[in-house]
């Protein structure tokens, strides 16, 4: 790999050398990313023009300040200009970035993980691969047109973590995260907090739109994504999480997103397998 300044680099460069959004003509550009040429940052950021992050291998965690969002295969999460976000990539993450100016697209005023179509993929693979002179070309403006379209159509994934800044369910939250197989009971953490259960029901419900059982499957599910795409076994993650049995944790998966982990995986990467190619 070279520098910008034309010398090689002793060390993988922070992924930001290779985004220089000043070249984008046109209402949208793209760009691929393969990180184990980078070195991932995870820094709070933000852009002016609206991204799309489109994992086409591995996964990408985004936080917010009001949520965690994981982009598995064939998913991409949706950040809205002007918000500051910081992304965590899986060690064999491939990744798009797609970014659209300002009003270009019909696109949600939140940040949300949305199902991307394979014709869309392909659509947006399409504009990485364009040069600085094809962004003017009548064809190309079209073609990002229709790209725009097709996004503003793409469905929703229920992949969202709310959190909250209230300090007692801060503290729960970030315990969770550092230990999800953390099998504490919503009285144990009340008691942990200082407030009654009930208080603390009413709380977790008030912040996050979730009861406390819910809220941690879906960080069970969060991290489960993550870390199966990132190439962690089933048996390890269900371990992880502090699942009695390997069968408990696909019983929950398969809950969650009607289909076993293996299955999940197996199709989105089956999808996405020539991207890079």
């Amino acid at each position: 790999m070279i520098s910008k300044s034309g010398q090689p680099w002793n060390k993988p460069a922070p992924c930001s050398t290779a985004i220089d959004l000043s070249l984008s003509h046109g209402p949208a550009m793209a760009i691929k990313l393969d990180f184990a040429d980078y070195e991932p940052e995870g820094t709070q950021h933000q852009h002016r023009q609206g991204q799309l992050i489109l994992a086409l291998h591995g996964a990408v965690t985004c936080r917010v300040e009001s949520g965690v969002w994981v982009v598995p295969p064939n998913c991409g999460v949706w950040i809205p200009g002007g918000v500051p976000h910081s992304n965590q990539v899986t060690s064999n993450a491939r990744v798009t970035y797609l970014f659209i100016e300002p009003g270009a697209a019909l696109l949600p005023a939140e940040c949300c993980t949305l199902s991307i179509s394979p014709m869309l993929r392909e659509m947006i693979l399409r504009v990485a691969e364009l040069s600085e002179s094809d962004a003017r070309d009548a064809h190309v403006d079209r073609l990002m047109r229709v790209m725009l379209d097709e996004l503003a159509l793409m469905p929703r994934e229920g992949l969202e973590l709310p959190v909250s800044d209230h300090p007692k369910i801060a503290l729960i939250a970030a315990a969770l995260l550092a230990d999800p197989s953390d099998r504490r009971t919503l009285g144990q953490w009340a008691e942990h907090v200082a407030v009654s259960e009930r208080s603390l029901k009413r709380l977790m419900v008030q912040e996050t739109g979730l009861s406390f059982g819910r809220w941690r499957r879906q960080l069970h599910l969060v991290i489960a994504l993550r870390e199966l795409a990132g190439g962690a076994t089933v048996q390890r993650v269900a371990g992880d999480l502090g699942y009695e049995s390997t069968t408990a944790f696909i019983v929950m998966f398969k809950k969650a997103l009607g289909t076993t982990p293996s299955r999940y995986f197996g199709a989105r990467l089956l999808n996405t397998e020539h991207a890079y190619n």
